[in-house]
């Protein structure tokens, strides 16, 4: 399933891109993930190359002091056990009490009814953003007009693939960036999506922080395969390329439109 190509697809421009990087460099926004065991210290270790604070903690006790005091919350699916499924709830309620955006990652949730089901509870509370593959969007929701009464609603869906889609009440995006020896390194997506929750909160826009977030995340993952040997290689040379992506550098790669 995929998300249908709209009249209203909006142009990027690589200006916008940087001056929306620059915003999160200087705002140093703190990003509170629930993420999966995997995923966890490489999301960290990104959200510092691009310029934000993270904070990790899943204990029930005080995930939602953490995440109510987040500039963003992100909720992976990855690890679904039994203290990241009490924590979620706790610290979506927080953050939507705090008026902090949620970013929703519903990792394989086509390879698990129990997963699909507490995922789709996630979206009766209408989250911000939703990144996911169109395969996970497929068996989450089947239906289409599920989807458009989503975006009525308000949540922004990010579409990944060979190229992204991001649909909004407002405007679409498709972009074109990213390297597939990103797909070779886990944990790739799930820190990619701790970006977008970084970019949600410097932009009252959701689609264009989403759009503006994506990009500079797969341009850095361009340059990143570009320098390095192999999947070894492409981890470091894909945190510096965050830390020190450059206007030039968008300008000369964005692929958008």
């Amino acid at each position: 399933m995929s998300l249908s190509v709209a009249a209203s697809t909006q142009a990027l421009s690589a200006e916008l891109v940087f001056t929306m990087l620059e915003r999160v460099r200087q705002k140093t926004p703190r990003v509170h993930a629930v993420t999966n065991a995997v995923a966890q210290n490489f999301t960290a270790n990104v959200l510092l190359a691009l310029g934000a604070i993270p904070s990790m903690t899943i204990a029930r006790e005080e995930v939602a002091a953490f995440a109510g005091g987040a500039d963003a919350l992100l909720v992976n699916l990855g690890t679904l056990d039994e203290e990241r499924r009490a924590a979620i709830p706790l610290a979506i309620e927080a953050a939507r009490k705090a008026g902090r955006r949620v970013c929703v990652d519903p990792v394989f949730v086509n390879r698990s009814p129990v997963r699909c089901a507490f995922a789709r509870e996630l979206l009766e509370l209408k989250p911000d953003l939703v990144r996911l593959n169109s395969d996970e969007l497929a068996a989450l929701l089947p239906d289409r007009a599920d989807v458009d009464n989503l975006i009525e609603a308000g949540t922004v869906f990010a579409v990944t693939g060979p190229e992204d889609r991001i649909e909004s009440r407002g405007e679409d995006f498709l972009l074109r960036n990213g390297d597939p020896l990103m797909s070779r390194v886990t944990a790739t997506g799930c820190a990619g999506g701790a970006v977008l929750a970084a970019f949600l909160s410097v932009e009252n826009d959701r689609a264009l922080a989403a759009a503006c977030g994506l990009s500079v995340f797969n341009i850095a993952g361009e340059i990143a395969a570009g320098q390095s040997t192999g999947p070894g290689s492409l981890v470091p040379e894909l945190l510096d390329a965050l830390y020190s992506l450059t206007d030039r550098d968008i300008e000369t790669r964005l692929k958008t439109g």
